[in-house]
């Protein structure tokens, strides 16, 4: 026989035949993933992190929208041609509605009729609604291609861009439609902030005070002595922030990154701010301050079943008042009836299999996950915030 020279990858296998009465055939999957996340300050730092990620990538297809586009856009295209990539991009509309299932087909529309290839990169550009668009859009496509978040938003550099995980919402619940897919990187470029209010700063706040009272005193006290200057965009502190909020986040997920199990303390506060999003039409209320909503029963009704001291509750609604978020129905922007959000917790308890796991304080970095609060524990909190009944006229709807 002639000799041939083989060229390519050669394989070779000799797997043995199972026995007829070996039972099930058990199938192994194994994911180790790893990705950095970069805080930046100016253009040079920016491009430098861009390079190191995009490594290979001949295509880059940016998903943003008006708002963030308007601002950075023409800078952020313009810098990723400097590092010799193609550049796609499409721009949806700013807001929480473009968290959409319809939003997403338009973008894996887009992407069947580009040139974007399996190791190129999608590059999610703006806040939180973009990052979860984005990653969920990422993840279905061509079965998964590489993501990387580059927030606009204090929210999403200190939560929402972190993680992995990735969704859209429905009129149902929040986050309905999801995937976990994580990130090939993050990066935190700081000077996004200086075009965010006061408003939108507090909001991103509200997610770190969230993880100090579950995770770290420290992180608490930081926050409660800086809370000021945080609103109020002092970079240094801001900085400061979102470093200690990486880590945090990063190490809780590091212990559960796909949820096997659904008692996790960085659900404080959205067991009712989910719900209190979705009775308000995800339109009235940013998600920070749904958030900072929800600690405040949530923490009501551990200080009711005397697990919280009343004193560090009072600390936790003053902190959080100082930087002007909601913590009683009078500061919510729109009406909410108790049965409006209860019926929207129902909702949520369905989709759990009929259980809700509540995450309630203790003392700051310590938690109890409870599945028994009662419905009139619920309510006397909601009552202690201001949260009754509403005449007809006045509730929000909620549609099944």
């Amino acid at each position: 026989m002639t000799a041939t020279t083989i060229t390519g990858l050669r394989v070779s296998d000799a797997l043995a035949m199972p026995d007829d009465d070996d039972g099930a055939v058990v199938a192994h999957a194994r994911r180790d993933e790893r990705y950095p996340v970069h805080v930046t300050h100016d253009r040079e730092q920016l491009g430098a992190r861009l390079r190191e990620l995009l490594q290979g990538c001949g295509s880059v297809a940016i998903v943003s929208d008006a708002r963030v586009d308007a601002l950075y856009g023409a800078a952020l295209r313009g810098m990723l041609a400097e590092l010799d990539v193609e550049v796609l991009g499409h721009v949806v509309p700013a807001g929480e509605p473009s968290k959409s299932l319809d939003r997403a087909v338009e973008l894996w529309n887009w992407l069947a009729e580009s040139r974007l290839g399996r190791r190129d990169v999608l590059l999610a550009h703006g806040g939180g609604v973009i990052a979860d668009l984005g990653g969920w859009v990422a993840s279905g496509y061509m079965r998964g291609i590489p993501y990387v978040n580059l927030p606009t938003t204090l929210l999403a550099m200190v939560d929402g861009a972190l993680g992995g995980k990735v969704a859209v919402n429905h009129r149902v619940a929040k986050n309905l439609l999801g995937a976990f897919q994580q990130p090939a990187g993050v990066i935190a470029d700081l000077r996004h902030l200086r075009s965010l209010d006061r408003r939108q700063l507090a909001a991103g706040v509200a997610e770190c005070v969230k993880k100090a009272v579950i995770a770290s005193p420290p992180y608490f006290e930081f926050i409660d002595g800086h809370a000021e200057a945080l609103v109020g965009g002092d970079m240094a502190a801001l900085e400061r922030l979102v470093r200690a909020a990486a880590a945090i986040k990063t190490a809780l997920i590091e212990r559960d990154p796909y949820e096997l199990d659904l008692r996790r303390p960085l659900n404080f506060g959205h067991t009712v701010g989910h719900p209190l999003e979705t009775v308000t039409a995800y339109a009235a209320l940013l998600h920070g301050e749904a958030v900072a909503f929800g600690m405040v029963v949530e923490a009501r009704i551990a200080a009711a079943r005397g697990w919280l001291a009343p004193e560090l509750l009072e600390r936790l609604i003053s902190l959080l008042r100082r930087c002007g978020l909601p913590t009683a129905a009078a500061d919510l922007p729109a009406a909410v009836g108790a049965d409006a959000l209860i019926g929207a917790l129902e909702k949520v308890r369905l989709i759990r299999a009929g259980s809700l796991r509540w995450v309630l304080p203790l003392a700051l970095g310590e938690t109890a996950i409870a599945d028994d609060v009662r419905e009139d524990e619920l309510r006397a909190a909601l009552a202690a915030c201001g949260v009754g009944e509403l005449a007809r006229e006045d509730a929000v709807s909620y549609s099944d």
